[in-house]
């Protein structure tokens, strides 16, 4: 009798441990009161998002983001945050954006690489079907050649993504996937469709093999960094460190650094005006890539602090 008295006693104690420790949060949307969720204080952000994933099955943890604050450049809470740490109390306020349909990273890397993979080699192996009667003049060399530097490049991306690549985050939007893939895809039958036309003058010998040195370094160079930057991040780990060696030593983004060399080089090699706008727009959206990586570097590891970020330009060696 004394065993059932004193187990029952420890039950409601635990019980109403439990219950002390127990918040209730009010979750907004777009600004107003939409739903409340009640959990235990010390609960990660990721349960938080399964808890409304519970009772909204049509939001799975994937497509949620939460913040404390609607101000412009609130950080989004992370997994891994404690409600309790973030200063989160019984009557607190979160706010909820839905993220929309997600698709999973490496899918829409895959997909948007393997469109240009595929893509570029049909305007050389199938002249006569999309130039027509033009298409009886020689295949130039350096077509040839531009044909296997093209194919090196996304096959490299796409043993990148399956074997190399860990991202940091598991999705993005579904609309990414078809945005990127338009991207990918139209350009590589854009700078395919004129590198490959039977009208298509080559440079000379010293140019093509030049450029094709620098191009293939610089390939190198990337798929380098790239098995760098794995190295830094552990397996299912989202931790971010300071990178080191190599490039690293001269840029935060040598990634990017070498990519846009290698276009440039591809693009010195061909002689064609279609690639360097190809290069111009992905260099544009590399040098903004780029700044932001700096930038969350410099506030992730302080000057000032015991892990200070080293002293390095962004994305050019010396100058930028």
């Amino acid at each position: 009798y004394q065993r059932r008295v004193r187990a029952l006693f420890l039950f409601f104690i635990q019980s109403s441990e439990q219950l002390m420790s127990s918040i209730t949060l009010n979750i907004h949307s777009r600004g107003k009161q939409w739903t409340t969720l009640s959990l235990p204080d010390d609960s990660s952000v990721r349960q938080l998002k399964q808890a409304l994933h519970k009772k909204h099955s049509k939001y799975y943890p994937e497509r949620q983001r939460f913040v404390l604050s609607l101000d412009r450049g609130a950080p989004a809470l992370q997994d891994n945050q404690k409600l309790n740490e973030i200063g989160l109390k019984d009557g607190s306020i979160v706010h909820f954006k839905d993220l929309g349909t997600q698709v999973g990273y490496r899918t829409v890397f895959i997909v948007e690489y393997l469109g240009p993979f595929l893509l570029y080699p049909l305007f050389y192996f199938f002249r006569s079907a999309i130039y027509g009667s033009i298409a009886e003049t020689p295949v130039f060399h350096v077509q040839t050649v531009a044909l296997w530097a093209w194919s090196f490049h996304y096959f490299k991306r796409l043993l990148e993504t399956v074997f190399v690549h860990r991202f940091s985050h598991d999705t993005m939007p579904i609309f990414n996937l078809f945005k990127n893939s338009a991207y990918y895809w139209g350009f590589a039958a854009f700078v395919s469709y004129f590198v490959n036309h039977p009208l298509y003058t080559s440079p000379s010998n010293n140019q093509i093999y030049g450029a094709l040195v620098v191009f293939v370094i610089s390939e190198i160079s990337n798929a380098i960094v790239h098995i760098q930057l794995r190295n830094l991040r552990p397996a299912g780990s989202r931790e971010r460190k300071i990178p080191t060696g190599f490039l690293f030593n001269f840029v935060s983004c040598p990634n990017y650094t070498v990519e846009i060399l290698a276009w440039l080089a591809f693009s010195v090699m061909t002689q064609s005006l279609p690639a360097l706008i190809f290069t111009l727009c992905g260099a544009a959206q590399m040098l903004v890539w780029a700044q932001q990586k700096h930038a969350r570097y410099l506030k992730e590891f302080p000057r000032g602090s015991s892990n200070p970020y080293p002293r390095r330009k962004i994305l050019v060696p010396f100058i930028f």
